[in-house]
């Protein structure tokens, strides 16, 4: 299968022209397209920005809703040689406008509305090419609409260093500014192949793309299904009932989500039961589920195979559970996924074994090729392993900054953030600890466990919680006393009104939360 590494991002969807050009590849609501359908759309993009003096190496922003022209979008521009970089479309015209001038795009593609706030402070530089979504009348120089692309010459690409630079993956830049993560063609075609092997993916499948393409783990379930042949099932819309909708509507076998989209799906169908005689496998991943949430999944989807898995996008994806071990080992984040090597390390001292905890390092051909234009902030995140040298050599590894605990099996737990441990009474606590105690009370949809400084404690334990109807903090407080040691136990609660604050990929915005629960305490 190594021999199928090296081979470009446009091959993911031109392999599939000889023997699948009429299967569907892509659905959208009200539309789809074949795969020839997607591979001329693509070579009509391509076309463009030759025109448009785009070169090979030169760096593409996509920023449309999520669906086909997004994707023949990014591999219009794969097919031409150029670098993707994905703006997720919730972004602010602020946080485009840095990620077009750090990455020193010459194009852009993105919806009318996008490029008319793209103005003051906010406008690109001049010379930068737009394709433009919407109405052709009134366009800046410069743009030329979607609707108006000339037919596909079905020029044949050069095919680019496999080992070079394919995609850039900003991060959402809660904590400063966004930083790129640089993933080579054969970084993101690795992780397609290891992934399909585990979840056993074949052209039969549909997956309900939910998660972003700007985002990992969104990414590679589009890669995943041009990789075997599948359909990809567009859903902008991360309300529950739609997306149960669409799976039952459009046969789906596959739905990826991230643990407040399987929190909300949860409670939707506890209430609604909802038959999907279609679907196989659902998967996880950007964090752990809660403990009352993972025990349900088996109720609300019966008889279908649940996989739990890690990643983090300086590696691609790292570990999984696999569904005839979630039962006994339900919240685990498991062992490595094909072509990767995956070990906790104890700092100075060697690899974790049974019963202790160590940092999570990633080697192997997922190991990304670093931060764009940041040799320092890469050599912090991705070095040798002196722990590893025996086994490894000088080999860089990914350090993840997540601590995990080894079990007698040798699956892997998550435990915490390094940098969020709280330090209370001597004890050293997870948040994530206190966040699934809290959970299991069935008092609260979403909660952010965070220490604050302390005179007398160390680090007090605070916790941020979005109550469900009919209960409050006294119930909540109540069920803390019964459920967890006193060291544990939260001495102060923010309500949040609503729901949480999510990041671009779905996940809880926690640093946004943290802060305001901070801010809220000295007002």
């Amino acid at each position: 299968m190594s021999d199928d590494f090296d081979r470009s991002m446009w091959r993911f969807l031109a392999d599939n022209l000889p023997a699948r050009a009429d299967k569907i590849a892509a659905v959208d609501q009200g539309r789809a397209v074949s795969y020839a359908e997607l591979a001329a759309e693509a070579g009509r993009v391509a076309d463009w920005l030759v025109r448009r003096g785009i070169r090979p190496g030169d760096r593409v922003i996509v920023h449309l809703r999520k669906g086909i022209d997004e994707v023949a979008a990014m591999f219009g521009a794969w097919k031409m040689g150029a670098v993707v970089i994905n703006v997720n479309i919730r972004w602010t015209p602020a946080q485009l406008a840095y990620v077009a001038r750090d990455s020193r795009a010459r194009a852009a593609i993105l919806p009318r509305n996008a490029l008319e706030a793209l103005v003051g402070e906010h406008a690109l530089p001049e010379g930068t090419a737009y394709l433009v979504q919407g109405k052709a009348e009134g366009l800046v120089q410069g743009a030329d609409p979607w609707g108006a692309l000339a037919a596909d010459q079905a020029s044949a690409p050069d095919e680019p260093d496999p080992r070079g630079l394919a995609m850039i993956i900003y991060t959402s830049g809660s904590t400063g500014a966004p930083k790129g993560v640089m993933l080579s063609h054969r970084n993101i075609r690795v992780g397609a192949i290891s992934v399909a092997d585990y979840l056993g993916l074949d052209e039969s499948d549909r997956l309900l793309s939910v998660l972003p393409y700007s985002f990992d783990a969104g990414l590679n379930q589009l890669t995943t299904m041009l990789l075997t042949g599948g359909t990809v099932v567009h859903q902008p819309l991360t309300m529950p009932a739609e997306i149960i909708r669409m799976a039952q509507a459009e046969s789906v076998t596959g739905i990826a989500g991230v643990p407040p989209l399987w929190n909300q799906i949860v409670r939707l169908l506890v209430d609604r039961p909802t038959d999907l005689p279609a679907l196989r496998r659902i998967t996880n991943t950007g964090g752990k589920i809660p403990p009352n949430i993972l025990e349900l999944l088996p109720q609300v989807f019966p008889g279908v195979d649940i996989y739990l898995m890690y990643g983090l996008t300086e590696a691609f994806r790292s570990t999984y559970l696999p569904p005839e071990r979630f039962a006994a080992k339900m919240g685990s984040i498991g062992r490595q996924i094909p072509n990767a090597q995956v070990f906790a390390v104890k700092h100075g001292e060697g690899v974790a074994g049974p019963g202790e905890q160590g940092e999570l390092v990633h080697a192997g051909p997922l190991v990304s090729m670093g931060y764009w234009e940041k040799p320092e902030v890469t050599a912090q995140k991705i070095r040798p392993c002196p722990e590893l040298a025996h086994l490894l050599g000088d080999e860089p590894v990914v350090w993840s900054g997540d601590l995990v605990r080894v079990d007698e099996d040798g699956d892997l737990w998550f435990v915490s953030r390094m940098d969020e441990m709280i330090k209370t009474l001597g004890f050293r606590l997870s948040p994530t600890e206190v966040e699934d105690a809290i959970s299991q009370s069935g008092l609260v949809t979403d909660v952010v466990a965070f220490g604050v400084e302390d005179a007398d404690l160390g680090q007090a334990v605070h916790a941020v919680v979005t109550y469900l109807p009919q209960a409050d903090e006294t119930a909540l407080a109540a069920h803390c006393a019964r459920a967890m040691p006193h060291y544990m136990r939260p001495q102060h609660y923010h309500p949040w009104p609503g729901a949480m604050p999510r990041t671009a990929s779905g996940k809880l915005d926690r640093p946004a939360i943290i802060s305001a629960a901070r801010a809220a305490l000295h007002n």
